[in-house]
């Protein structure tokens, strides 16, 4: 079982849209990168399995997790091997601090999406195909909500949107877009800073 996780991540040149990999302490594959995983325990249930697998590996909990394909190849392992996959999305604020409240291990790294290294097995394969059904789901969902805060201002998911797709998007038209959105609703906060204030917002609860 291995999941993809998503998250914003800072960069120079602007939040980027990262994933964690795993540095394999064992073989086939020792001293790879790979997707965190971990093997089924027979007592428990698919979601529960992803949940603890990538706890182990990361010390990340997500804030989305959903089953994303069944990998089978005959040539995908040394030996036969059938992997269910899930793909999930954690919040950036919460990254730093999930990691810091655990006994996070050592050898987790963030790569930016576009510069995935070689990886063990088939994970590349796996890395593209849910970085594909992402860039799907932000078009017609409220995906990106699993990348935010609660509460955020139109520009904060406009680079959401942007990150996710890796492509700018023209301000104006995003705006008016989601204002007539019946999922985003305003509050009655304020985003204060160096620039005039920003009205924050929320989706309507599920």
């Amino acid at each position: 079982m291995s999941t993809v996780i998503f998250s914003l991540r800072g960069a120079p040149e602007g939040d980027r849209l990262m994933l964690p990999l795993v540095r394999r302490t064992r073989e086939p594959h020792l001293g790879a990168w790979a997707l965190p995983g971990g093997w089924l325990d027979p007592a428990e249930n698919l979601d529960a399995a992803a949940s603890r697998t990538l706890a182990e590996t990361t010390a990340l909990k997500p804030s989305y997790l959903e089953q994303l394909y069944t990998f089978g190849d005959v040539d995908r392992a040394p030996t036969r091997a059938i992997s269910i996959v899930y793909w999930a999305l954690l919040r950036s604020d919460l990254v730093d601090a999930q990691r810091s409240a655990r006994d996070a291990p050592e050898n987790v790294e963030w790569f930016d999406v576009d510069e995935i290294p070689p990886l063990a097995f088939d994970h590349n394969l796996i890395a593209e195909y849910a970085l594909d059904r992402l860039r799907n789901k932000v078009a017609y969902s409220r995906i990106a909500a699993g990348l935010l805060p609660d509460e955020f201002t139109l520009t904060e998911l406009r680079e959401v949107y942007e990150a996710v797709l890796g492509r700018r998007l023209d301000p104006s038209n995003f705006r008016r877009l989601l204002e007539g959105s019946d999922e985003l609703v305003p509050t009655e906060s304020f985003r204060t800073g160096n620039h005039r204030p920003a009205r924050l917002y929320r989706y309507i609860a599920d």
